[in-house]
């Protein structure tokens, strides 16, 4: 069957000159090879079959071949039905006899300086092609990324220098996302949606609304950021900013979170403070706990229960814990019967 040059662009088979356009812009920038230096191979072997179906697919003739013959009919792999006999004229004839329509691929890197006007994308000055196809005096993004800026790099010809001019990136859009402790604790998705401004190939900018959906682990803290790389405004000469959210804890009415612990407080008389005291609670996941507390409560005491605390993040399987303190109410007046009492019962 050959290759799907349609799907490599992610365009429909009735996708006109502009959607193409845009198609190509957004899938060479992201798998030009000097844009992926860790997987340069796998770039290279990606950007070279974009440029290819680019190339087809914005040509009328050759997109005309393709889709009649697929892709052995455009590169002559095999001989078309119909395409012409001795003496016969077709789109495949020469008229000297029969024939098949040849098509070579062109350089990648040629496809990609025309397409930019020989100029870099990322604001980089124009310049020559060498001989062999590539660009002239260094790559078009020099030597990668360095940080969140990209730097494009051309030659000026024989003898000429270069100018390295830096595409600045818009400042991250950070935004506050509140999460109960019942949602960090089980997990949750939520869905946000935004409008941004998007560029066409002419420059020409439009509105339009997305929805983004962000995965909250459980366990994830306070300060957690999720990123959506590049999803800000489109402008001219500007990489897109950065949307990031930042979760944050809504109080909660009885647990408070210390790391991947929980902490509860209980109010309790000074008699069941000395004479022993059941803590019952509701957990995040809504299970019901009874802890049966017989030792003495004084006011630096602590009951700990094992794992049933946070989830922890990176092993959701294991647990914090959860820790019980005590608020005692002690009366603020006693009889003489009572203290006598108290001294009665209460070793000195």
């Amino acid at each position: 069957m050959g290759v799907d040059y349609y799907k490599i662009l992610q365009v429909d088979r009735n996708a006109n000159d502009e959607e193409l356009k845009k198609a190509y812009r957004k899938l060479a920038m992201k798998w030009h090879p000097d844009k992926n230096p860790n997987n340069k191979k796998e770039a290279e072997a990606k950007f070279k079959e974009i440029s290819e179906a680019y190339e087809v697919l914005s040509d009328p003739q050759k997109r005309a071949v393709y889709d009649q013959y697929g892709e052995e009919g455009l590169k002559g792999q095999v001989p078309p039905p119909g395409a012409g006999g001795p003496g016969g004229h077709s789109f495949f004839s020469t008229g000297d006899g029969p024939t098949v329509f040849r098509f070579n691929p062109r350089n990648a890197d040629d496809i990609f300086a025309e397409f930019f006007g020989f100029s870099s994308p990322f604001g980089g000055m124009g310049g020559s092609r060498s001989g062999g196809g590539g660009m002239r005096g260094g790559s078009m993004f020099s030597s990668g990324i360095f940080g969140d800026d990209l730097f494009g790099s051309f030659g000026e010809g024989e003898g000429g220098g270069s100018m390295n001019q830096p595409l600045r990136k818009a400042p991250p859009i950070e935004n506050v996302l509140p999460c109960t402790l019942e949602e960090l604790y089980k997990g949750t998705t939520k869905k946000m949606k935004i409008s941004r401004e998007i560029m066409d190939i002419s420059g020409k900018t439009m509105m339009v609304e997305e929805i983004l959906t962000i995965e909250i682990k459980p366990g994830w803290k306070k300060g957690t950021k999720i990123t959506f790389p590049e999803k800000g405004n489109e402008q001219p000469g500007i990489i897109p900013a950065d949307i990031v959210f930042i979760i944050d804890e809504k109080p909660h009415p009885v647990f408070k979170r210390e790391g991947n612990d929980l902490v509860v407080t209980q109010k309790i008389s000074s008699v069941e403070a000395l004479t022993g005291y059941t803590v019952r609670l509701t957990t995040l996941d809504g299970r019901n706990l009874t802890i049966p507390i017989n030792n003495v409560i004084h006011p630096e005491y602590e009951e700990v229960v094992p794992r049933e605390g946070m989830p922890i993040p990176k092993d959701p399987t294991k647990k914090g814990n959860l820790r019980i303190k005590f608020n005692i109410k002690f009366p603020t007046r006693l009889t003489a019967e009572q203290k006598a009492g108290i001294k009665k019962f209460l070793p000195p």
